[in-house]
């Protein structure tokens, strides 16, 4: 079997605070295989975004990573000094942020942030040093015959801006959001990386925008083989989109599962509990579905299922430390006690819990630990 493009184990992300220390990712772990689109779904506040700024170490004090191994192509991060990780961040490992007016530079033309991304990751011939960058920036600008310009000029085009040319001139505030979206996508491809972190990339777009723009990411995925990491709330853009899914709550991976197996076997009472919140076209409800209650503290979270206080189906061994149980075929992973084999159900309502429950939660968490000392 080939290696995972990129390897995540018990990653854990926490920030200070005069209150307490807020967990933000507690202990997660996933998977990345080449030319898959990997989503990672929950509700605000579930961990997604500091989840990838983690895998990038964007996390800035009094924001503490933590992981046994963040590996990509065998390789690990956190082994990794400031100026490697420069060299990966954009290089290999591209990310796209939710809000592209906080990330463009207002002040350059969008074809010359693209263009020096380009140049700082590429071989083109031209100077990157800080007086060659500064004068390029704010005197003359990047050449039109230059290389990297038309580097730029091209990825435009890629990513469906018509009349790149012209459009490579403009600055971000004389674009639409949907352009925007797209400069970011192309400013993130300018490098040729083999993975691109996309957090919610289409917040604040409409839906037809949307859907343009997540075409693109498939496009770049099909035309160059480049993994993505979709960050959403949102389950619809998921099955659109995503080969795998992991869904996440509180800073804890509930559910892991190929796309098609977790909404036709969706497993997990929070997972079960998104999807019945989705709206239909034929559906005959008067009201919607909604879970009740709200997500806890995360800097005083309950001992063992974060979710246990809003599930219709907890129980005893709600309390215990999460395990993963084998779900519906390969590659899907249930983070639930109702899966224990000791644990006797009728439909997700517990009917009996044997002795041996206990037992086979702690060796389950001795294996988890054995397999991640070894992987070090």
């Amino acid at each position: 079997m080939s290696e995972p493009l990129l390897e995540v184990e018990n990653l854990q992300t926490t920030f200070a605070t005069e209150r307490g220390d807020v967990n933000a990712v507690d202990g997660i772990s996933f998977q990345v295989e080449e030319g898959e689109v990997f989503g990672i779904v929950g509700e605000s506040g579930s961990g997604k975004s500091v989840t990838a700024l983690s895998i990038m170490q964007l996390v800035d004090a009094p924001g503490r990573v933590e992981a046994d191994a963040v590996r990509y192509r065998g390789e690990d991060l956190l082994d990794a000094s400031e100026n490697e990780m420069q060299s990966i961040r954009g290089g290999e490992i591209a990310m796209i942020f939710q809000d592209p007016m906080s990330s463009l530079n207002p002040v350059m033309t969008v074809g010359e942030q693209i263009a020096e991304v380009a140049r700082h990751h590429g071989e083109y011939g031209e100077s990157t040093g800080f007086w060659s960058e500064m004068k390029r920036k704010y005197v003359t600008g990047t050449g039109s015959d230059s290389r990297s310009w038309r580097r730029a000029v091209e990825l435009l085009d890629t990513v469906g801006i018509p009349d790149p040319e012209q459009r490579a001139h403009e600055y971000p505030h004389q674009l639409s959001g949907g352009m925007k979206q797209r400069v970011m996508i192309a400013q993130a491809l300018a490098a040729d990386p083999s993975v691109i972190v996309a957090d919610e990339p289409t917040t604040a777009l409409d839906v037809t925008i949307e859907a343009q723009i997540l075409d693109e990411l498939l496009d770049m995925r099909d035309e160059f083989g480049v993994s993505v990491v979709l960050i959403t709330h949102d389950l619809a853009v998921v099955r659109e989109t995503c080969d795998r899914v992991a869904v996440m709550y509180a800073g804890e991976l509930m559910e892991t599962a190929p796309t098609n197996t977790l909404f036709e076997h969706p497993s997990h009472p929070y997972t079960n509990g998104l999807l019945r919140s989705i709206p239909k076209v034929n559906d005959d409800r008067e009201w919607l579905d909604s879970i009740e209650g709200n997500v806890p503290s995360l800097i005083d979270k309950p001992a063992g299922c974060p979710f246990q206080d809003r599930c219709d189906s907890a129980f005893e061994l709600c309390d215990k430390p999460l395990v993963s149980y084998p779900g519906e075929g390969a590659g899907h992973e249930v983070r639930c006690h109702l899966y224990n084999d000791a644990v006797e159900v009728d439909g997700q309502e517990v009917v009996g819990v044997a002795n041996d429950a206990t037992e086979i939660i702690e060796n389950k968490n001795e294996a988890g630990r054995s397999v991640g000392g070894e992987s070090l």
